[in-house]
């Protein structure tokens, strides 16, 4: 799927001033901290009038209210800045921003939630369960096999998620996961090679494959580990890329996601690929993987920025047709 490469001139002065919403109070705040610090350095670059804005609460309210914003690259990652929270604020403030809406963002931030609905739209993902503290892990082991990956239903980065292979080390996983809010599910290990797929507007941007030395792409290797191998070109056959690009469209659109994304996805040792989550706000660190397609695709750091803040030109529009 091809992305157009071309020179993206636009004029800073549309923007007015741009919020770019980093921090927040998720287990991801750091992350997002030097994400926002990479947005706010590249809008400045285009000569666009941007500032930082470290996201506390209530503060936040207040600090948008009086702010003169005309608009919020938001960039804040996890509960509070990814699940419809900040979304729901911005929308009644009337401040156009990047990014999924409300419902999308919600949604694809819940694990559980977005599988379901996944699954109910004919989207492959794994099998999963949800587990209680009582669960007993001989059911975990028969409902799903083993090895399975526990995780926490809200969290994002790999925070909490436990590579399970022997049933006595379900109950430890489980406690790690229950650490943080929401459900905790089990996931059926897929045991093949992993992906993801970048997306910009309508289009998906070249697949990445994702290769550790660790047990699997935990936090650890997707921002600390120097070990970790980005594949682009990922190795596939075109027609297969191009498959992966196609579910991946689908299970954005399926959710209700726009703007820009990411969508992860694993491939069976048969190559059958399933959809395992969807990022509404991914990184945009040195070690991020949207950044990386972009580059793939021709678009660099400062352009990829530009492009999805003018999204919001499109949105502002849209308030003023709605209103």
């Amino acid at each position: 799927m091809a992305i157009d490469a071309r020179p993206y001139p636009i004029d800073p002065g549309l923007f007015g001033k741009v919020a770019v919403l980093m921090g927040g109070w998720s287990a991801e705040r750091e992350i997002s901290l030097r994400s926002g610090a990479a947005v706010l350095d590249a809008l400045r670059h285009q000569g666009v009038n941007a500032v930082g804005v470290d996201v506390q609460r209530p503060q936040v309210v207040a600090a948008l209210s009086a702010g003169g914003f005309d608009r919020a690259f938001n960039i804040l990652h996890g509960p509070g800045g990814e699940d419809g929270v900040i979304q729901g604020l911005l929308e009644t403030l009337q401040i156009p921003y990047t990014g999924s809406g409300v419902l999308a963002s919600a949604l694809a931030m819940d694990k559980l939630r977005c599988k379901e609905l996944l699954e109910g739209s004919g989207i492959p993902t794994p099998p999963w369960m949800v587990l209680e503290a009582d669960t007993a892990p001989g059911l975990v082991e028969a409902t799903l096999g083993l090895p399975v990956m526990v995780k926490p239903a809200l969290e994002g980065s790999s925070i909490g998620m436990s590579k399970v292979s022997e049933a006595d080390d379900l109950p430890a996983a489980y406690a790690a996961a229950a650490a943080y809010a929401g459900e905790v599910l089990a996931e059926r290990w897929i045991g093949g090679r992993e992906y993801t797929v970048a997306v910009l507007g309508e289009e998906a941007l070249p697949v990445i494959a994702l290769e550790t030395p660790r047990e699997f792409y935990d936090y650890a290797a997707k921002y600390e580990a120097d070990d970790t191998r980005y594949l682009c070109p990922c190795g596939l056959a075109a027609e297969e890329e191009q498959r992966l690009q196609r579910l991946a469209l689908a299970a954005f659109e399926a959710v209700g996601a726009s703007g820009w994304g990411r969508v992860d996805i694993l491939a069976d040792t048969d190559g059958t690929p399933y959809v395992i989550e969807l990022n509404t706000v991914p990184g945009m660190t040195d070690h991020s993987l949207v950044p990386m397609a972009a580059k793939a695709a021709g678009i660099g750091f400062d352009e990829l920025v530009v492009r999805i803040l003018a999204q919001t030109l499109q949105r502002e529009v849209s308030h003023v047709r709605a209103g």
